[in-house]
Order: C-alpha cells, then sequence, then structure tokens
C-alpha cells in the first residue's frame, strides 16, 4: 500500500487517482489510509498517526488543486482538477449537494464550521478556456462510474487519460 508521509505526497495520490474519498469506505480510495499506509480499522482519530493524518488532510483540502465535495455516497470527497472539467460536462447526472464544494474551518474557539458553495459557483469554468470544460470523454466515463457499483468503477480506471488544464 501506499504511503503519503508529506502533504505533498497526499496530493500527489489524489491526482494519480483523480477522485480520493477522504476517509470514508466506498468505491475509491481513501486518502487517511494511504498516508498511513495500512488499513485503518474504526475511526481514524483514534489511529496512533492521527495528529499526522489530521494536518495532512487539512493540507490537502486546502490546496487549490483539489475540490472537496459529497461525490460518493455523501461522504468527503476529494476531486483532483484534472477531473474538473469532466465533472462540469456531467453535472447534471449528479445532485447539487453532490457537487457543492465543502470547506470546513476550524473557528479561534476550536468550533467546527462548514461552508457549502454551491455548484457552480466554486466555478471551475470561470478559471479555465471553455474547451477545456467540455471535453475528455474517457474522464466522463470515469466519474460516470464512480455512482455505480464498486467493480464498475475498477473497469473505468484503466481508460482515464488526465486532462492538463491551461489558465486564461
Amino acid at each position: 500500500m501506499t504511503t503519503c508521509a508529506t502533504a505533498e505526497e497526499a496530493l500527489a495520490f489524489v491526482r494519480q487517482h483523480g477522485v480520493v474519498l477522504a476517509s470514508a469506505r466506498g468505491t475509491a480510495p481513501r486518502l487517511t489510509e494511504a498516508i498511513v499506509g495500512e488499513d485503518i480499522k474504526g475511526s481514524w482519530w483514534a489511529h496512533p498517526r492521527s495528529s499526522h493524518i489530521y494536518s495532512i488532510l487539512e493540507a490537502v483540502t486546502d490546496s487549490d488543486q483539489v475540490l472537496v465535495c459529497r461525490l460518493i455516497g455523501g461522504k468527503i470527497t476529494l476531486v483532483h482538477r484534472r477531473l474538473w472539467p469532466s465533472l462540469v460536462r456531467l453535472a447534471k447526472r449528479f445532485t447539487p449537494e453532490q457537487l457543492a464544494q465543502v470547506r470546513d474551518k476550524h473557528t479561534p474557539s476550536g468550533r467546527h464550521v462548514s461552508r457549502i458553495v454551491p455548484f457552480p459557483q466554486w466555478g471551475p469554468c470561470r478559471r479555465f478556456r471553455a474547451s477545456d470544460c467540455y471535453r475528455r470523454a474517457a474522464g466522463s466515463c470515469y466519474i460516470s462510474c464512480l455512482g455505480a457499483a464498486p467493480e464498475a468503477v475498477v473497469n473505468c480506471l484503466p481508460i482515464f487519460q488526465p486532462v492538463e488544464l491551461r489558465e486564461q
């Protein structure tokens, strides 16, 4: 199993896989397990390296390379920006809740606050050329399979080709 000892390695893991779950079990790899390099039984908060997991998760979710949403099963999902054009192309196949950006912050008092930014207000197409947002059929197949059975997702993985976005 891959071990992501740094935030940079964890971000590379998200880029490589395109879509990962933060910690929940589902149809995509789990970043928390990649961080520690082993299966995590129960909550990662109880893991001996929970502080390390937290700091890397926080760095990755704060990255402008990652969309944090609830794409898979209502669970926190990380989507690398190379898949944003395909995600935009398939937006009508998802519920607004699945595509909404989730931003978690901790107040100075330690309280946890979630801010939801609806799609398309987090707007990847505002930052990139429109032509980049409406191509890549292979990426579309990959994303559309995420709501299917786990076997279907695995069948889609080999056909995906990375998308390089060009800033306007």
